[in-house]
């Protein structure tokens, strides 16, 4: 071993254990692991950095937008909802068809944007039809982590895979270069949750009627429902009070839904909104602590509606229970932080963590994602939660699908970039062009096209990429797979492929799925070229094993599905046990039939 790949496996066990115990965040972790390569000596300035400039990271920012329009247009899901119309009440058969669209809807997009689309549609169905949630969440989310492995553009894994062939001088695969492998395990899945779903599915609670949407969240929840309004007068200790200061939150329990401003109204106003004199609150909440308030600061009851929209009117406003999916800007924040009123213009009621119900002031608690918030707030607000991605908002109103008159020119940018990267044109230039062609048809500007890349998941692809190459370079990937072919010489390829298998699996079960493609596809290419055996297809293996992520709600897809779906870790070991034998069985079976 020579000191250079000393220095480089260093490197690289410093880097596993910063993302394994999730010492800092991914993509702060990548992007250290790139400067530490470029400060050692180990690559080449432009070689630390080429990255950015990779047919990955242009591929993925590409779906990225491309998903955002498919998405705003509405397009996703008037066919999410044509789709599930075919499935009658048979519950065998709303399972195959839900966890089918979400797979075949994941294979051109971001399997956790798919996800986030496809659930209100879900929810939608459970309460219509008095189906547990629990019974089609599950199985759609699997679904939608195996339509990843449909095509080289459907999850990050694949989309890198690629470069690390290039970077290796091997042939990169075609758009549909995995999808033998990926119809075999989507179908898999199906089978799985169709024959033996009413025995490893949790059953949960009936959904309720459209009609009792309200009611529901209100029981479900104890949330309140009172609505007082009252005005400051003059000598009030309220005035020069803020919310936080007057202890609206921590003391009272209360919630403000509006004050008046003069002549204008401002809804969920911000916690650092001051009282004056002469203005009219509007406070939510337990009669009780209502009184007590106003009894302490001396406020006069008004009855009079004409100041307010009639915020109890179902009509002008009402709850909702909005989930955080990973990619949300709001991760890792707190409400505090994000200046949520003042942002959002809704009032949130009540935070759900980690099967803990947290009310009052929660202002300072982390939002993580899969997290669910409760907010009140007036209908055209809480539709502007919907239509961010950063909120995936699974109470079921009334809305009209904004730009979907363009909807159809969405989807023939979306098709046209995918006929030419089958054409034979780079699969990056391809997606990216269809990316600007969405932009300069206005079915979304450029400020959203921005707003719609997951800069995280950007910088952890642009900064891990060179590890790969240092591995080549430095020759650590020969020395470690000479290590490992010479404990598994001679075993045949079904014990290689089982191997390779497993560690893929254990690796995505404890780190990003790109992280572990990165690190293993390097080590996979020289055990491949030590045992003889073409490396394309072996490195394929690693991209696809990183979707096998079932037995812990580790994958960004399942912390999303968690909450809405009622899950407990317990749940997961016990349905995702099964899907991930099942996920080995197939992904070996199918390798070594078609592609060795």
């Amino acid at each position: 071993m020579t000191v250079e790949i000393a220095f480089l496996l260093a490197i690289l066990i410093i880097t596993v254990i910063l993302l394994v115990f999730e010492l800092l965040r991914i993509d702060v972790v990548a992007i250290l692991c790139m400067l530490a390569l470029g400060w050692s000596g180990i690559l080449e300035p432009l070689e630390a950095l080429s990255g950015f400039s990779s047919n990955a990271v242009i591929a993925m920012i590409a779906v990225m937008i491309m998903g955002n329009g498919i998405a705003k247009t509405g397009v996703m899901q008037r066919f999410s909802r044509y789709i599930v119309t075919v499935a009658g009440k048979d519950r065998r058969k709303l399972i195959g068809v839900i966890a089918a669209t979400a797979g075949v809807l994941s294979s051109f997009m971001q399997n956790v944007g798919a996800a986030a689309l496809f659930l209100p549609v879900i929810l939608n169905i459970t309460k219509r039809e008095s189906i547990p949630a629990s019974e089609l969440i599950m199985p759609a989310g699997f679904a939608a982590i195996l339509g990843g492995t449909l095509t080289m553009v459907a999850s990050g894994p694949l989309i890198i895979l690629n470069d690390l062939l290039m970077d290796s001088n091997l042939k990169p695969y075609g758009l549909f270069g995995v999808t033998p492998a990926g119809i075999i395990l989507l179908i898999a899945g199906l089978a799985y949750f169709t024959i033996f779903g009413r025995w490893i599915l949790p059953r949960g609670k009936k959904g309720e009627d459209r009609e009792s949407e309200q009611k529901k969240l209100i029981d479900v929840w104890h949330l309140p429902f009172n609505i007082c309004r009252y005005t400051i007068p003059e000598g009030s200790s309220l005035k020069g009070a803020t919310p936080e200061s007057a202890g609206l939150w921590d003391t009272y329990n209360l919630h403000i839904l509006a004050v008046t401003e003069e002549d204008n109204i401002r809804y969920a106003p911000w916690r650092k909104t001051r009282f004056r004199e002469g203005q009219e609150i509007a406070l939510l909440g337990d009669l009780r602590d209502i009184d007590r308030f106003a009894d302490d600061f001396g406020l006069i009851f008004n009855s009079r509606l004409n100041e307010f929209r009639d915020l109890n009117d179902p009509g002008s406003a009402g709850f909702v229970e909005v989930i955080i999916p990973p990619r949300s800007i709001l991760v890792g924040k707190t409400i505090r932080q994000l200046a949520f009123r003042y942002n959002y213009a809704v009032e949130p009621v009540l935070f759900f963590s980690s099967d803990r119900q947290i009310r009052g002031d929660f202002s300072d608690h982390e939002i993580k994602a899969g997290d669910t918030l409760v907010v009140h707030g007036l209908w055209e607000n809480i539709l502007r939660l919907k239509r961010s991605s950063d909120f995936v908002v699974i109470t079921s109103f009334e809305e009209e699908i904004e730009g979907s008159g363009k909807g159809w020119i969405a989807s023939i940018c979306f098709i046209g970039s995918i006929v030419v990267a089958v054409s034979g044109f780079p699969i990056s230039i391809s997606l990216f062009s269809g990316a600007v062609a969405m932009i300069l048809a206005g079915v979304i500007d450029i400020e959203e096209a921005y707003q719609a890349v997951e800069w995280k998941v950007v910088f952890l692809i642009a900064g891990l990429i060179p590890l790969g190459i240092a591995m080549h370079k430095t020759g650590a990937a020969e020395y470690l797979a000479g290590h490992v072919m010479a404990a598994v010489q001679g075993a045949g390829d079904i014990f290689l492929l089982t191997a390779i298998a497993v560690l893929s699996t254990v690796f995505s079960l404890f780190m990003s799925n790109v992280a572990s493609t990165v690190l293993l596809a390097p080590l996979v290419i020289n055990m491949a070229e030590i045992g003889g055996m073409d490396p394309r297809p072996l490195v394929l293996m690693v991209g696809v094993c990183a979707a096998n992520s079932f037995i812990l709600p580790t994958h960004q897809v399942n912390a999303m599905m968690m909450t809405p779906g009622g899950y407990h870790n317990r749940d997961y070991l016990k349905a995702g046990g099964g899907m991930t034998v099942i996920f080995l069985v197939a992904v070996i079976s199918v390798f070594y039939i078609f592609y060795i």
